[in-house]
């Protein structure tokens, strides 16, 4: 059935989207048209320039159109570089404009992008500042901006309480909250260094209020968090740091993950080591797939060229499968989520060229290779896509976010 809008939702009174069809009916068949390909088909007309710019098309998309995930990439700093959409189905790319620039304030990195509903949040992250002293020590932001698809434009929300990057964070849409945990103000620019902290926030959509809770059982930045259920889940991360020959700061990284319960009092319990000592160094790259038939969403790490995935009961990672075309380090590689598969992206002839050809491979090194595997069917398949970016992205400081429209 029609959805029960009125042409008056969008503000057309006398325009008509499509010549011989209601209003309703137009704007229903017109949300179908995919996201990525909204802004080259706006200028078609004046009804569809102000369909296309309404919130109607918002709501029709949540409520009627199953729509595909699309991965929002941060390739640099989002007030100085835009982030892009990307529409893996239809392999096709679409601009969103820059987040609000602070003056005094210049390369942030280590931020934490989420998407909750129509909205897209940027948080925190690690910046340098032109009031602070020494210039060259970078801080910890306490900012957020969210970016509101229905207005298309960013507007900036109440800060967290404690200013933190590189933290752990998730959101629980059902009840309109995002929880924050860890970090420290480590910037990229860096390899070690930085403060850690324990503290935990959770932010109120509704209200858009931070409030306390129960702190990290010990400092931890560097991790990454995630929900199951009520359970908010905090997994690897640094916490101390060494020297080496009383020099070089090495970080000491964590084996163990803790679960906080939200709904019986917000405390935190601590699983142990995920692996034996020796077995690897650190917590590879996690990201946690929809539920394609399992009981759970899949929680998978991609380590060394190989995919594993979490064991609950027995609190051990085991090998799901190996990846076809692999690279040489992992910090090359973007490992994402969407929907049921996991996607990893690559940049195709990556390798470093001669002063004669140094344009040539330049070029090609933008092309981007994504190979898609999907765990219920035990699957690869792979797609070659053209990013419009200009550099290569850079996967060691790229943020990526799938987010529904």
């Amino acid at each position: 059935m029609a959805p029960q809008s009125s042409s008056d939702d969008f503000g057309i009174q006398t325009l008509t989207l499509i010549p011989g069809l209601p209003n309703d009916i137009g704007a229903l068949i017109l949300a179908f048209v995919p996201y990525s390909h909204h802004a080259r088909i706006k200028p078609t007309c004046k009804s569809w320039r102000r369909f296309f710019s309404s919130k109607t098309l918002i709501s029709l998309r949540q409520n009627y159109v199953v729509a595909p995930k699309l991965l929002c990439v941060f390739p640099q700093d989002p007030s100085i570089s835009p982030p892009y959409l990307f529409d893996p189905k239809n392999l096709s790319w679409c601009p969103l404009p820059l987040m609000p620039c602070n003056p005094h304030v210049y390369g942030l990195s280590n931020f934490i992008s989420v998407a909750v509903g129509p909205h897209l949040y940027v948080l925190g992250g690690s910046l340098f500042d032109t009031r602070s002293f020494p210039l060259d020590r970078p801080s910890p932001s306490s900012s957020a901006f969210r970016f509101d698809f229905a207005a298309f434009c960013w507007e900036s929300l109440s800060p967290m309480i404690t200013p933190r990057g590189s933290f752990a964070c998730a959101a629980v849409p059902e009840c309109g909250k995002i929880v924050v945990a860890g970090g420290g103000s480590r910037h990229t620019m860096f390899g070690a260094a930085g403060s850690r902290m324990s503290s935990v926030e959770m932010y109120d959509i509704g209200s858009d209020e931070w409030v306390a809770l129960d702190g990290l059982p010990r400092f931890r930045a560097g991790c990454v968090g995630f929900f199951l259920g009520t359970e908010f889940w905090v997994m690897g991360g640094y916490g101390e740091s060494r020297t080496v020959s009383g020099v070089f700061p090495v970080d000491e990284y964590y084996r163990d993950a803790v679960v906080m319960e939200l709904k019986n009092g917000g405390k935190w319990r601590e699983l142990g080591d995920m692996w034996e000592e020796g077995e690897r160094r650190r917590l590879g790259k996690i990201v946690v797939a929809d539920d394609g038939g399992w009981d759970s969403p899949g929680i998978f790490m991609l380590d060394r060229g190989e995919i594993f995935r979490y064991d609950k009961i027995s609190n051990r990672w085991a090998k799901e499968t190996y990846v076809p075309k692999k690279v040489s380090d992992d910090a090359l590689v973007g490992f994402v989520a969407l929907d049921e598969e996991l996607y990893l992206l690559t940049h195709l002839n990556v390798t470093e060229s001669t002063d004669g050809r140094r344009s040539r491979q330049h070029k090609r090194s933008s092309t981007l290779l994504i190979q898609i595997y999907h765990p219920g069917k035990s699957r690869w398949r792979s797609v070659i896509v053209k990013p419009p970016f200009h550099q290569p992205l850079d996967f060691k400081t790229t943020v990526m976010c799938p987010i529904r429209l």
